[in-house]
């Protein structure tokens, strides 16, 4: 079992684990109760310099300390992205058909142009992050008016900026809104929903801190069915759905993992919302990745556009295109990766190694 991982049971109460675990142990670690547990209560627990945080208990969660690690590991995060691609440019010269070179010139590019023609907003600077763009309310709005959001009952957001109006609308329209963890660090996804938030706590619980105080975390187990994915974009091609995002591939590895535990299938739309300008034509499709996903939408501020992609959807996690320094970095995957080799009795492959930001490991 994953040393961070503790399950509790219900030979003693909580509140006595508690104490014995802050009386036996100096080290500060994380804990992640699932529901299932405690009936309807969920528990969501980091040990701290600065304190205890529980996600059950809105009064003792310590927003400051959060958003300080989420932006400190960020940082780290955006950093080691700026050292790949300069790796990946160096290397272009050499080969031509480097995947990752291509990708990275046009993410080059976009981040440029945004940044030179005052489109882009905060956080600054949009290089490495999916960006947020002058306009994204009414990009939101123009998601907000399609048929397939109108009659989802369950949305997956990404976490990004840009898609925070969007993540507004799905609460405020009595929604149920599936959000991952900033880059999977703390867990799998989380689940909210109007009726779980007080009045007025609708426009924090979008962003990241709120999604952490207020959502109900689920893991591989959970059965739901998600009937619309919304997702970021640095750039997207409009004749042919081909998408880039910002180079970690999280986007993907979502995806994935909501295809094995059922959730959606080929036929959930997958819309993203970008400025125009971030509209592309030079994505070539035929270097594109197994796993890589396309959009069957664009909503930009001005308009929406069908691209009735005819790029094949992944079907799961591609384990052989999997770094096992981002396996050990993301507990969900490995959870999935061992669940899976004990139903099958066959060992999964492993891809490459790289050389990946520190985004999901918590430090004492």
């Amino acid at each position: 079992m994953d040393a961070n991982l503790i399950r509790l049971s219900s030979a003693f109460t909580f509140r006595e684990f508690l104490q014995r675990k802050v009386q036996s142990s100096s080290a500060l670690s994380y804990i992640s109760c699932g529901s299932k547990y405690f009936g309807r209560r969920s528990w969501n627990l980091q040990y701290r310099k600065v304190g205890i945080l529980a996600s059950s208990s809105r009064d003792s969660f310590d927003e400051e300390a959060f958003e300080a690690q989420r932006l400190s590991l960020d940082s780290k995060a955006r950093e080691s992205m700026a050292e790949e691609a300069e790796r990946a440019f160096n290397s272009s010269s050499s080969s031509e058909d480097d995947p990752k070179a291509w990708k990275w010139r046009i993410r080059k590019r976009i981040w440029d142009m945004m940044e030179a023609e005052r489109i882009a907003q905060n956080p600054r600077p949009v290089h490495h992050r999916i960006p947020n763009f002058v306009g994204a309310a009414a990009a939101a709005k123009n998601v907000g008016g399609l048929d397939v959001f109108r009659v989802a009952n369950c949305v997956k957001v990404n976490p990004d900026s840009p898609q925070k109006q969007v993540r507004f609308l799905t609460l405020s329209g009595g929604k149920k809104l599936l959000t991952p963890q900033p880059r999977l660090r703390t867990g799998f996804f989380s689940v909210l929903e109007s009726q779980m938030l007080a009045s007025g706590t609708i426009n924090e619980a979008c962003t990241s801190v709120g999604v952490a105080k207020y959502g109900r975390p689920i893991n591989l187990d959970e059965k739901i069915k998600v009937d619309l994915i919304i997702i970021g974009s640095v750039a997207v091609d409009p004749k042919t759905g081909a998408r880039l995002g910002k180079g970690e591939g999280f986007a993907e590895l979502e995806y994935g993992m909501l295809r094995y535990m059922g959730a959606i299938d080929d036929t959930t739309p997958i819309v993203t919302s970008v400025h125009d300008r971030q509209l592309v034509d030079d994505i070539p499709v035929e270097k594109l990745l197994v796993h890589d996903v396309p959009v069957d939408i664009i909503c930009t501020p001005t308009q929406v556009i069908f691209t009735n992609t005819s790029i094949p959807k992944p079907q799961g996690i591609y384990w052989d295109k999997l770094s096992p320094e981002k396996l050990g970095q993301i507990r969900v995957l490995r959870e999935l990766k061992s669940r899976i080799e004990r139903e099958t009795g066959q060992k999964l492959p492993c891809g490459p190694s790289e050389k990946l930001p520190p985004t999901a490991q918590r430090r004492s």
